[in-house]
C-alpha cells in the first residue's frame, strides 16, 4: 500500500483506526500516505461505505457520508458495501448492540490483542428483517440515541452546577454544622455525596469547628511528653500542619499513645490452629467500615496459643490500624472484646489519658489522618507503613471534655448521614424504575 521508496504514487488523506469511532469519525488528525495509482480506486471511500475496525476496539464502526471530501482508508480497517435491501445503518446498529452485549467478542481472534479479521467478519451473522423494518429500527435507535445525548448533556450541566453548589453548601455547613443544615443539604437538592459529607464532618471535628469551645475546659498538656529540644513555652497550637484553637495542642501520635506491633515470633498462629471458640485473632479483613469488628468472620485461637504470644495483645478501647496493602490505614476500636491478639499486618494504638479512643478513631479516619499516610508510605507495589511511621503522625489534641463532645456530635451527624443516605438510595431506586418504564414505553 505504501511506496517505501516514495518515488511514485500520490499522497492521499486516509483514515486510521483512531479516526473511526462508534457511529462517527474523528477528523482532526488526518494523516496522508502515498498510494500507487492502482490502489486509488481500491481504497477510495464512497458515501455509504461502512468502515469497521479490525483492531484497537474491534468492531467499532461508522458510515462515511461525505460526498465532497476525498478520503481513503488503511488496510487495518474493513470496508463494507451492503447489498441491495440492506442498510449500512442497520448493520452498524447490529455491530454496536453485539459489542455492548459481548456477543461480538465470540468472533475475535488473538489471546492478548484481539482482532476482528476479514474471515470472522464474513462469518458474523445478524437477524435480517425486511428493508422497511430496518429503516424503522434505525429511526427508533437514532431517536433514542439523540434522547440519550440530550440527557447526557443535561447531566453534565447539572454536575457542573452541582459541583459549584456543593462547594458553597459545604462551606455553609462548615459555618453552621447542625443536623438541620445537614438535612437541608439532602432534602433540597441531594447535591452533596454522603462520602463527601462524612469527610467534611470529620474535617470540622479535628479542626475544632464542630462544637463550641468551653473556656472552662483545660487541655491536659502535662500528660503530653515534650519533644527533644522543645521548651514548655514552645509547646502550643502552631507546631503542626495548621494553627489550632488556643486551648488545643499539637502532638505526635506516639506522644499520646503507645503503639504495639503484632507478634512475629515462631509462635505466630497459622490457619490450622484456628478454633471455633476461644480468644479473638484479629486481621485486616475483620475491620468493618464503621470501625467495628466483624463477628461473623472472626478467627479464634486457644488460650494456650494466646498465652504463648509475646506481643500484639489488645484490650478494650485499643485501636487497631492496618499497616499494609490496599487497606492501608483501615481502623477499628476494640469494643466487642475484652482481650484478643492481632495479626502482623496490624498495629495496636493504645491512647494515653490525654486522648479519647473514639476521638483518636475519628482523627485516623479523617482526611487529616488519612492524608498523613502518603508521607510515610514506601510507594512500592505493596504499600506499607511501620509502627515507627505511625508514631510520627501529627494529631490535634483538644481538652478531653471537648474531645468527648466532638465524638458525640460526630456520632449524631454520622447517624443522620446514614439515614439520609438510605432515603437517597430509595429515591434513586424509584427513579431507576421510572426510567425503565419510560424506556419501555419508548421502545414498545
Amino acid at each position: 500500500m505504501l511506496d517505501q521508496k516514495g518515488n511514485q504514487g500520490e499522497l492521499k488523506p486516509y483514515l486510521r483506526n483512531t479516526n473511526v469511532q462508534w457511529m462517527r469519525f474523528e477528523l482532526d488528525d488526518i494523516k496522508k500516505l502515498r498510494l500507487e495509482v492502482n490502489e486509488l480506486k481500491e481504497y477510495r471511500l464512497l458515501p455509504g461505505d461502512l468502515l469497521i475496525c479490525e483492531g484497537g476496539e474491534p468492531g467499532r464502526c461508522a458510515i462515511w457520508k461525505d460526498r465532497n471530501q476525498e478520503m481513503y482508508f488503511q488496510k487495518a480497517i474493513h470496508r463494507v458495501r451492503p447489498r441491495k435491501g440492506i442498510l449500512a445503518e442497520y448493520l452498524a446498529v447490529c455491530l454496536k448492540a453485539d459489542a455492548e452485549s459481548g456477543v461480538l467478542t465470540e468472533y475475535f481472534t488473538g489471546a492478548t490483542i484481539k482482532h476482528f479479521t476479514g474471515r470472522s467478519l464474513r462469518e458474523y451473522s445478524i437477524p435480517l428483517p425486511p428493508l422497511a423494518e430496518q429503516k424503522r429500527i434505525v429511526a427508533k435507535v437514532e431517536e433514542l440515541m439523540a434522547l440519550c445525548d440530550r440527557l447526557e448533556a443535561q447531566q453534565k450541566e447539572r454536575e457542573t452546577r452541582h459541583t459549584v453548589l456543593a462547594r458553597a453548601s459545604l462551606s455553609c455547613f462548615a459555618d453552621a454544622p447542625t443536623p438541620a443544615n445537614l438535612t437541608f443539604l439532602f432534602h433540597k437538592s441531594y447535591i452533596i455525596a454522603p462520602a463527601d459529607l462524612r469527610k467534611s464532618i470529620l474535617t470540622l471535628a479535628v479542626r475544632g469547628k464542630l462544637v463550641p469551645q468551653d473556656p472552662n475546659d483545660e487541655a491536659d498538656v502535662s500528660s503530653i511528653p515534650l519533644k527533644l529540644g522543645q521548651s514548655e513555652s514552645s509547646r502550643g497550637s502552631q507546631l503542626g500542619p495548621f494553627e489550632l484553637r488556643s486551648n488545643w495542642r499539637w502532638a505526635l501520635l506516639g506522644q499520646v499513645s503507645t503503639l504495639i506491633n503484632g507478634d512475629r515470633s515462631k509462635n505466630y498462629p497459622n490457619k490450622v490452629e484456628y478454633v471455633q471458640e476461644g480468644v479473638p485473632w484479629i486481621n485486616t479483613g475483620h475491620i468493618e467500615r464503621d470501625g467495628t469488628l466483624s463477628l461473623d468472620s472472626m478467627h479464634y485461637i486457644t488460650r494456650k496459643k494466646f498465652d504463648s504470644l509475646r506481643g500484639g495483645k489488645v484490650r478494650s478501647s485499643d485501636l487497631v490500624y492496618c499497616l499494609r496493602g490496599a487497606t492501608l490505614g483501615k481502623t477499628a476500636i476494640i469494643t466487642q472484646f475484652e482481650e484478643g491478639a492481632v495479626a502482623s499486618s496490624l498495629v495496636i494504638i493504645r491512647p494515653s489519658s490525654a486522648l479519647d479512643s473514639k476521638f483518636a478513631y475519628q482523627f485516623l479516619t479523617s482526611p487529616l489522618g488519612r492524608g498523613q499516610i502518603s508521607t510515610f508510605d514506601n510507594g512500592s507495589a505493596q504499600p506499607n507503613l511501620s509502627a515507627h511511621n505511625v508514631k510520627k503522625y501529627w494529631i490535634p489534641i483538644p481538652p478531653l471534655a471537648e474531645q468527648r463532645r466532638i465524638v458525640a456530635k460526630v456520632d449524631q451527624l454520622m447517624a443522620l448521614v446514614d439515614e439520609l443516605e438510605s432515603q437517597l438510595a430509595a429515591s434513586r431506586a424509584t427513579a431507576a424504575k421510572l426510567l425503565d418504564a419510560i424506556v419501555g414505553e419508548l421502545t414498545a
